[in-house]
């Protein structure tokens, strides 16, 4: 049964959004404050009471879709018309586009793996909730950092959860150790050794790509000491889940491979929906080259970035 404040909430949202009454009107209408219906109406939102869409005459970009589809062997592509080229509206309006993806594709019994970062907390804000049997969500790399910064790894996975109504299968590890010996030796924990077995065995794989700029959030986040840093910078182009490649998607330091906790790249190449949601000026290099590396078979992405990614 509904919640007192979930009835409230969506009375106000029908007066509001349906009755075209103002906040004033609705709070004298309900007894209550006008801060109280402002409250109400974000809290319908995010709750998913509510949704929004703004139908844009412009946004059919099925052609550009399919251009950049047949260009990397993709088996679909979809394209969020952000308003601008800026990376934070990029972001959201990705997020956007994959929630209604990812809408459109779940089913009972899915096991969705899920990596972190910027674009993933995006797109776990845009869900819309959808109530699967039988479905898991598991984290595809470890999320652990002393770093002030933050991966939503965390965050991600428990947003997932709830919006499936599942539970939601942790890695609770760094993404990075010291030396592949620790690793292994961590590997070979029951509970590790289940998570990352699920993650090879999802079907609905979601992920971003990062970079090697001076802001990317693995440098931020501290893995990797100034050595490291300074040979990604000069070797790698970007990564999935913390797995660094070069312009032709190859894996770009076997060292910094070995000590990663997380999906292998390999596992991506075959999965029924291996999606990559990445966009912006920044990210180009990036994307190219997971692409080249056949690691999506599913990209979501804006309008800018389609149309750099079908330039020589």
């Amino acid at each position: 049964m509904l919640s007192d404040k979930n009835k409230t909430a969506i009375n106000a949202a029908k007066l509001y959004y349906q009755s075209g009454y103002s906040q004033h009107d609705i709070a004298k209408e309900l007894g209550i404050s006008r801060p109280s219906v402002s409250r109400l109406l974000q809290y319908a939102k995010d709750m998913g009471f509510v949704r929004i869409e703004i139908f844009d005459p412009i946004e059919d970009q099925s052609h550009l879709a399919q251009k950049v589809a047949a260009r990397y062997r993709l088996k679909e592509v979809r394209i969020a018309n952000a308003p601008i080229a800026d990376e934070h509206e990029i972001k959201k309006y990705i997020g956007q586009t994959g929630a209604h993806y990812l809408e459109d594709i779940v089913q009972d019994g899915d096991i969705i793996g899920v990596g972190w970062g910027t674009t993933m907390h995006a797109l776990s804000h845009a869900l819309t909730p959808h109530p699967l049997r039988g479905a898991q969500i598991v984290q595809l790399e470890g999320g652990i950092t002393l770093s002030t910064g933050e991966t939503y790894a965390n965050e991600i996975l428990e947003r997932f959860a709830k919006n499936y109504e599942t539970i939601a299968q942790y890695l609770p590890l760094p993404v990075l150790f010291d030396s592949k010996e620790v690793k292994d030796m961590v590997y070979k924990d029951r509970h590790v050794k289940r998570v990352l077995e699920l993650g090879r065995n999802a079907n609905i794989l979601l992920f971003s790509v990062g970079t090697v700029r001076d802001n990317a959030l693995f440098f931020r986040l501290g893995y990797a000491d100034t050595r490291e840093k300074e040979f990604l910078k000069a070797h790698a182009v970007g990564d999935i889940c913390s797995r660094f490649f070069d312009k032709d998607g190859k894996i770009s330091s076997d060292d910094l491979n070995d000590r990663t906790v997380g999906i292998d790249l390999d596992c991506l190449c075959h999965k029924e929906y291996s999606i990559l949601l990445s966009g912006g000026e920044g990210k180009i290099d990036s994307i190219r080259a997971a692409l080249t590396g056949g690691y999506a078979n599913v990209l979501i992405t804006d309008q800018f970035t389609a149309a750099r990614l079908l330039e020589e």
